[in-house]
């Protein structure tokens, strides 16, 4: 039975993400993949959300630390661009 599991997400090199569908795409670019992975292979294994708490939590505040850096960019980027003399 621990043949092949849809939730080995085993990776050939990071920059094979070509062929993955957009969400694995979307979270692989925050740095959280692992954390993703680690919520879904509990879920599969246990059946039951409840007992997947702690991963969903630090998949969670992987997610909530990767926003707030990426509006801190945005923001940096929109008052360069605001302050740069025409």
């Amino acid at each position: 039975m621990a043949s092949s599991s849809p939730h080995d997400r085993s990776r050939k090199d990071k920059d094979d993400d070509d062929d993955d569908d957009p969400v694995e795409r979307m979270i692989s670019r925050t740095g959280c993949a692992e954390l993703h992975y680690a919520v879904q292979e509990c879920m599969a294994e246990h059946q039951d959300w409840r007992v997947c708490q702690s991963q969903v939590q630090t998949f969670k505040d992987c997610m909530m630390n990767f926003q707030i850096a990426r509006k801190e960019q945005l923001m940096k980027q929109l008052t360069s661009t605001e302050s740069a003399p025409s």
